[in-house]
């Protein structure tokens, strides 16, 4: 992560190489808008490895040039701005109009990898779509989404990615007056399954058509010559978010407000708002604070999407069949099929943190088992698996340590070990499986809070260290970076988390 402390000698070469598919959809896809001009631009955060992915150099993007450009003070050559229209269900309530309020679009480009990428700015002003808001996001929700998805990146979960952090100068009003920020959001697409439903309640079927071609072509290429797309791009939908939602919840994450127009068709998590990680655990964990009824609690994760996909398959019927009957009969097969899936997802997500196979017989007990012994004390759900690496070495000590009664686990950790030694997983092996699963570092509540506060007063040096420990979540951290890894005292753990809009 490089933190731009000088400006260099930079000219105007483009600094990616745009090309804009979304931006040849029919206009009424999209609104053309222009990013709203910052007062005082200036980068705070650049992800240096990112950019060179993108093809970016990442010096001309710390320059002051480059900060214009990642503020929306000035467009880059090549670029296409533009808001997206979508609906959305918000908490079980059909809004059919909402759109990129305080996101623009600014193009897409070819990574290194050969992937399209969007480049998007969060936060750059009101679009069409902004309703009664401002567009404008304030420091501390674009740091938190830097922070957070890039961590999730680092364990392996597929998300959109943070490529820079800029002020913009701006005062943005919320609570109090906070200073304004910009987040230079990079997503293999913004296509949500709000998209589709946004068309598909207008009855305009030829835009869910081009819509799904897109989305093919973009998400899903290997389906191109499926016989029916329609299903085939449903069923790849189906399995990828059973996917996404197992290794959210087997890192305690909690995203905090699954509403439809935050469901990326992809499999990507996005909409980083009043998301965070569990500390004690406890299986209804809610933190959003406009989560009153917990409908996207920790262990409601799994119920939300399937609600959800069963929104897209509504969306989808016409396009699988022009029978309605039919449709409907084909959608729903392919929406039956998520609780397998997703069970299927959870072992292969948990049995690792175990050290043991999916297809364990026992793997299925042992982890329900291992949430239960959590739930009784709502001891920290990242140190026990973290710990339980130890014990698989023969080390209980550390794990039995973190429970005020430790009769229950010594009874699971008997077990546990029976199904390691009927597997022959060598102590050894099933260590090392475990610590290729079981973060020693994730982006805890409070840390992040700690982060954005010294930000706010001008310190960026909190969210500097913070960010370097999680880019190898996986490993012990280093000596300075050890706290980073131990759980919040009481005094500062983080209960509430915001949308921060």
């Amino acid at each position: 992560m490089q933190t731009p402390t000088a400006d260099v000698a930079a000219d105007r070469a483009a600094p990616f190489a745009f090309d804009n598919s979304y931006a040849r959809l029919p206009e009424r896809f999209y609104a053309r808008v222009q990013p709203t001009r910052p007062p005082a631009p200036r980068l705070l955060l650049l992800n240096a490895d990112l950019a060179r992915e993108l093809g970016a150099d990442p010096a001309l993007l710390a320059s002051e040039q480059g900060a214009r450009w990642l503020s929306g003070a000035e467009l880059p050559p090549g670029a296409e701005p533009l808001a997206m229209a979508y609906a959305g269900h918000q908490f079980g309530h059909f809004v059919p109009q909402l759109g990129d309020g305080r996101a623009i679009l600014l193009g897409e480009v070819i990574d290194r990898a050969g992937v399209r990428q969007d480049l998007q700015l969060k936060g750059a002003g009101r679009t069409p779509f902004s309703r009664m808001g401002d567009g404008l996001a304030a420091l501390g929700p674009v740091l938190r989404e830097f922070i957070v998805s890039e961590a999730m990146h680092a364990m392996g979960v597929p998300t959109t990615r943070a490529l820079a952090a800029a002020a913009t100068g701006a005062v943005v009003r919320r609570e109090r007056p906070l200073p304004g920020a910009v987040l230079t959001r990079v997503a293999e697409g913004h296509v949500r399954v709000g998209t589709f439903q946004f068309f598909a309640a207008q009855g305009d079927h030829e835009a869910v058509r081009t819509l799904l071609d897109h989305v093919v072509a973009r998400n899903f290429p290997h389906l191109a010559q499926a016989p029916n797309r329609a299903r085939a791009a449903l069923d790849e939908a189906v399995a990828r978010q059973a996917r996404l939602v197992a290794q959210w919840m087997a890192l305690g994450f909690i995203h905090g407000v699954m509403n439809t127009d935050n469901m990326h068709v992809g499999g990507q998590t996005i909409d980083y708002g009043p998301c965070a990680f569990m500390d004690g655990f406890r299986a209804d964990r809610v933190f959003s604070s406009i989560d009153h009824a917990g409908r996207y609690a920790w262990n409601q994760q799994p119920r939300a999407a399937h609600w959800n996909l069963s929104r897209l398959a509504g969306a989808l019927a016409r396009s699988i069949d022009p029978d309605e009957d039919r449709a409907i009969a084909s959608a729903q097969e392919a929406i039956d099929a998520f609780p397998d899936l997703f069970a299927a997802a959870w072992r292969e997500a948990f049995a690792p943190k175990l050290g043991l196979d999916a297809a364990a017989p026992e793997a299925e007990a042992l982890i329900d088992g291992a949430l239960r012994l959590l739930g009784g004390e709502e001891t920290d759900f990242t140190l026990f698996f973290r710990r339980l690496c130890l014990a698989a070495e023969g080390d209980s000590a550390p794990v039995r340590a973190l429970f005020r009664d430790p009769r229950p686990l010594d009874d699971w950790l008997g077990r546990w070990r029976a199904a390691l030694e009927a597997g022959r997983v060598a102590p050894a092996e099933a260590a090392r499986r475990m610590r290729a699963a079981n973060p020693a570092v994730i982006p805890r509540n409070h840390r992040v809070e700690q982060a954005i506060a010294a930000a706010e007063a001008g310190d960026l040096a909190p969210a500097e260290r913070l960010i370097a420990a999680l880019r190898r979540p996986f490993d012990e951290p280093a000596p300075e970076h050890a706290d980073l890894a131990a759980p919040p005292a009481p005094a500062e753990a983080v209960r509430v988390t915001y949308c921060g809009t």
